[in-house]
C-alpha cells in the first residue's frame, strides 16, 4: 500500500521537474530570439555611422567601449546586493567559481579577440561582395556549429537538430536569395566565410567560458575585450573621432547599448540550449533585420521573405517543442 500511495508524488514531481525544464528552455529560446534583434539592428546604424568617413575600428571601438560600461555598471549594481557570481533568472546556477575572474587578462583576450574578429572580416567582406552574399555566407554559422560539436563529441547530431538545422538554412536560402556566382569575388567570400567559421568555432569557447561564471561576467568580458583591441586599433589608425559627428556618435553608441543587450540574451540561452540550438535559434537574425527593412526603409517583402521567415520561426518552435536543453545533454 505504502508503495502505492508514494506512486502519485512521484508522478507529480516528475511533471513539475517536466515543466519547469520546457519553462526554462522557452526563456532561454525568448533571450536568444531577442539578443539576434539586437544583432539584427547593428548592421544600419554601422552604415549610418561610417557614411561620412568614420574608419570601422572607430566605430566599433565606440559601440564596444559603450557595451562595456552599460555591463560593468549593471555588474556592479548586482555584486552590491550580495551576488558573487552574476546570474540570471530562469538559467542553472553556476558549479563552481572559475579559477580566473572575468576581468583576467587573459579571459578578456579570449572573450574580446574572438568577437572582435567576427564583427571585422563580416563587415570588410562588404567591400568586394554584396550583403545578401555576405549575409548568406555568414549565416552557414549553424552549420559548421553542428558538425564542430558533432566532431569534438560536445553535442549529440539528433535528427531533430539536423532537421531544425535544413529547415533554418533554407528559410536564410529564401529569405535572402541564394548567391550569384558570377558576383562572388573570393577575397569577399574567403572573408565572409571566415567569419562564419571562427563564429562557429568561437560559441563553443564562450561556453566554456561560462563554467563557473555567469552570462554577465562573460558579457562583460567580450565587451571590455572588445572595446580595448578595437580602442587601440582606431588610436594606432588616426584617432577616435575623425569622420564623427553628431549622428555618427549617437549611431556608434546606440550599437553599444543593443549590444549589451545581444551578449547577454546570447549568453543566457547558450547555457541552457547549448552551441548548436543556440545557434539555430539565432537565425532569427535576418528575418529581424528583414522586418526593420520594411518598417524603416520601405524595403518591399516579397514571397521569399515570408516564406524564408516563416523556415526560421519553423525551426526555432521544432527545437522548442522537440529538443533538450544543454544540461540534459
Amino acid at each position: 500500500m505504502s508503495t502505492g500511495s508514494h506512486e502519485p508524488s512521484r508522478v507529480a514531481s516528475v511533471t513539475d521537474e517536466s515543466a519547469q525544464t520546457r519553462l526554462r528552455t522557452l526563456r532561454a529560446t525568448l533571450f536568444v530570439v531577442a539578443g539576434a534583434c539586437c544583432f539584427g539592428s547593428i548592421a544600419p546604424l554601422t552604415l549610418l555611422a561610417m557614411r561620412d568617413g568614420a574608419s570601422l575600428q572607430s566605430v566599433q571601438a565606440w559601440r564596444y567601449i559603450t557595451s562595456a560600461v552599460l555591463l560593468v555598471l549593471v555588474g556592479v549594481l548586482l555584486d552590491r546586493r550580495g551576488s558573487q557570481t552574476v546570474e540570471v533568472p530562469g538559467t542553472p546556477p553556476s558549479s563552481a567559481r572559475a579559477k580566473r575572474p572575468w576581468y583576467h587578462p587573459t579571459v578578456l583576450l579570449i572573450a574580446g579577440t574572438g568577437q572582435s574578429l567576427v564583427a571585422t572580416l563580416s563587415l570588410l567582406a562588404l567591400e568586394w561582395i554584396t550583403a545578401a552574399t555576405t549575409g548568406f555566407l555568414f549565416y552557414t554559422y549553424p552549420a559548421w556549429v553542428t558538425i564542430i560539436t558533432a566532431v569534438r563529441g560536445i553535442e549529440v547530431l539528433s535528427r531533430t537538430r539536423v532537421l531544425a538545422l535544413g529547415i533554418a538554412l533554407a528559410g536564410i536560402a529564401a529569405m535572402i536569395g541564394a548567391p550569384d556566382a558570377a558576383a562572388m569575388h573570393p577575397a569577399g567570400v574567403a572573408l565572409a566565410l571566415s567569419a562564419a567559421l571562427i563564429y562557429a568555432a568561437y560559441i563553443p569557447v564562450l561556453g566554456v567560458l561560462q563554467h563557473g561564471r555567469g552570462p554577465m561576467d562573460v558579457a562583460r568580458a567580450i565587451s571590455v575585450g572588445g572595446s580595448l583591441i578595437f580602442f587601440v586599433w582606431a588610436m594606432m589608425s588616426g584617432g577616435m573621432l575623425n569622420g564623427f559627428g553628431a549622428i555618427e556618435l549617437a549611431a556608434s553608441v546606440g550599437q553599444g547599448v543593443l549590444s549589451a543587450g545581444a551578449f547577454i540574451g546570447f549568453l543566457v540561452g547558450l547555457r541552457v540550449l547549448g552551441p548548436v540550438r543556440t545557434a539555430i535559434t539565432s537565425t532569427a537574425e535576418p528575418f529581424w533585420t528583414t522586418i526593420l527593412g520594411v518598417l524603416m526603409l520601405s524595403q518591399p517583402a516579397g514571397l521569399g521573405t515570408l516564406a524564408g521567415g516563416l523556415g526560421i520561426v519553423a525551426a526555432v518552435v521544432l527545437l522548442q517543442r522537440r529538443g533538450r536543453s544543454h544540461s540534459q545533454a
